[in-house]
């Protein structure tokens, strides 16, 4: 059982996100219904998650296959969708594909064909968002922004992905102005996008807890949260 505290002290926090959402949206003219509130919940366990799905979360965000398996089955997520967030292996595809309502962290040909495989497999249309790999880092994954052209021809030619936008995530050392501009960036690739390929490419993904009134502000229509909801992680529970 969950510390009454905890629920309570999680439930003024979401209350918090949501004023500052809400306020970042109107501040960019935008409306705040137009943005999604991702809980980022790796790491968290079935009971933190249900608790977390009686507030007004819209979804839920998993990094790790075997979590996100656990929660669905579990219903920890009280009917609210589930994406998948983290890098995706080729080999749990199957894991995810039917599952996640959203994988939102496409990059290469080879996971494209192996969700549209799996998807044929399940005759159904997995919506996807390609991940741009928008500071150029070598050590993290998503696609290059010169490659990402041909990604979406390749995702576009295929019958059972449907791609509903792009994902990033700027570097964590980058300053609060340059962070904005990689958010302003994306917010330009996704309108290029959807003038080429029709708009049900209206979904980016971006900003986190330390950013995400930034990415609000240049687009974002979802924003990914973790710590900020959940408290810091604990990883030794995994481990």
């Amino acid at each position: 059982m969950l510390d009454s505290q905890y629920t309570a002290a999680m439930a003024q926090r979401v209350a918090d996100i949501r004023q500052r959402m809400a306020d970042a949206a109107r501040a960019a003219g935008r409306d705040p219904a137009e943005v999604l509130l991702c809980a980022a919940c790796k790491t968290r366990t079935v009971e933190e998650v249900r608790a977390s799905a009686d507030l007004p979360i819209d979804l839920f965000g998993e990094n790790h296959v075997q979590e996100l398996v656990e929660k669905t089955d579990a219903g920890a997520y009280h009917g609210k969708p589930g994406h998948f967030i983290g890098h995706l292996q080729t080999n749990k595809v199957n894991k995810v594909v039917g599952r996640a309502a959203l994988i939102q962290s496409v990059d290469s040909v080879r996971l494209l064909d192996k969700i549209d495989r799996a998807a044929a497999n399940l005759d159904l249309r997995q919506d996807i968002l390609l991940e741009v790999n928008i500071g150029g880092e070598q050590s993290k994954s998503g696609v290059d922004e010169s490659g990402l052209d041909a990604l979406l021809e390749q995702a576009a030619a295929r019958a059972h992905l449907r791609v509903r936008g792009l994902m990033a995530i700027p570097p964590a050392d980058a300053g609060e102005a340059e962070t904005r501009a990689f958010f302003a960036r994306m917010r330009e690739l996704l309108a290029k996008a959807s003038a080429r390929y029709g708009p049900e490419l209206d979904v980016l993904s971006m900003g986190m807890s330390g950013d995400y009134e930034a990415a609000i502000r240049e687009g974002a229509t979802i924003v990914r949260i973790g710590t900020a909801i959940y408290g810091a992680r604990d990883y030794s529970r995994h481990a």
